[in-house]
């Protein structure tokens, strides 16, 4: 029996289809391919913190799910749509049948009693702390803009809000204050 060097015919016949299969999957997933070091890939743990920090279990008295919203809980997320870090997630929704500086002096004396330093808050309305956590940056936002989501949280007789932990996905200071 002889050996014989496949010739280029052949061997462009045998690399050509398998070839030509996958150039699609390169071409369309070549961004995924390349990861900038700050995205969203690998935050599972650090969205599983920022989902732990107590503050988000511990809502003013009387506060419960929205009843639209029963078994939510925490929900995390990671947002890598800009040039920046990635920004990781972590929140709840509540509905609270009092009023919303009630919520304000709730999280106010909470925060302060886990380490928590206030700032301004970015909007109207809503409050905001920060914190260093195991050298990550931190945010804390109280917000009561709820009419853009889909569907908005049903607060009953009362006001809807929603308490996020966040932090950029490298763990930066970069951006992560109250005033962004």
């Amino acid at each position: 029996m002889s050996l014989t060097a496949p010739t280029v015919t052949s061997f462009f016949r045998r690399t050509a289809l398998p070839a030509a299969l996958l150039l699609p999957v390169v071409l369309l997933t070549g961004c995924a391919l390349v990861d900038s070091g700050g995205g969203c890939a690998g935050s599972g743990a650090a969205r599983k913190d920022l989902a732990a920090q107590k503050v988000l279990s511990s809502p003013p008295a009387g506060a419960a799910e929205p009843t639209n919203y029963r078994g939510a809980g925490v929900s995390t997320g990671c947002d890598d749509d800009s040039a920046g870090p990635a920004w990781l997630h972590a929140g709840r929704v509540y509905a609270f049948p009092g009023t919303r500086q009630a919520v304000i002096d709730h999280y106010t004396r909470t925060a302060a009693a886990l380490g928590w330093q206030s700032g301004p808050a970015p909007q109207p309305g809503a409050a905001c702390w920060t914190r260093t956590d195991d050298g990550r940056r931190l945010v804390l936002d109280v917000d009561f803009q709820l009419d853009s989501w889909s569907p908005a949280p049903d607060p009953g007789k009362g006001i809807g809000y929603e308490i996020t932990v966040g932090s950029n996905a490298d763990g930066s200071a970069a951006g992560v204050n109250c005033t962004d």
